[in-house]
């Protein structure tokens, strides 16, 4: 049986870098193209809070079970499926990182009128990004099952 390898910081570090790098080289682009950039909406941030909260309530179920807080069973099939949220919202907000940032820094230049207000909105954006990859980490860490004692027996 084959298990899910965790998300590393450096891979999560990596994906942030080629992304920012890839995307500042994509909308610079379309910015000597295009007059208006790409939209900003106020709602990214809030929807990357959101997605947080949800994979940090969901790690916190598995990490209660774990620590013995045994209330009602655990489906093992659900703790798995929270690991795999964990690494997918750590890789995730990586990439949001990037994205967001390589938007900050075009807008960077010239900040004055709706480009300022776009570039806190990008700035928000890539802190709450940062918040979901450190808390997809954080929860697929909660997720490990602690290593067995060599002195008990498996029951079938």
């Amino acid at each position: 049986m084959r298990t899910v390898s965790p998300a590393r910081l450096r891979g999560v570090l990596v994906t942030a870098l080629v992304v920012g790098v890839a995307s500042w080289a994509v909308l610079d682009a379309i910015a000597n193209r295009v007059e208006s950039p790409v939209p900003l909406p106020w709602t990214v941030p809030v929807g990357i809070l959101i997605l947080a909260g949800v994979v940090l309530v969901a790690g916190l179920e598995v990490r209660r079970w774990l620590a013995g807080r045994r209330d009602r069973p655990l489906d093992p099939l659900l703790a798995a499926r929270v690991a795999v949220l964990a690494k997918a919202a750590a890789y995730t907000g990586g990439g949001l990182v990037g994205w967001y940032l390589a938007q900050a820094v075009l807008l960077l230049p010239d900040l004055v009128g709706d480009r300022r207000s776009r570039f806190v909105i990008a700035l928000l954006a890539a802190l709450t990004a940062v918040g979901l990859a450190c808390v997809g980490l954080l929860a697929q860490r909660w997720c490990r099952l602690p290593p067995e004692e060599p002195g008990e027996e498996e029951i079938d």
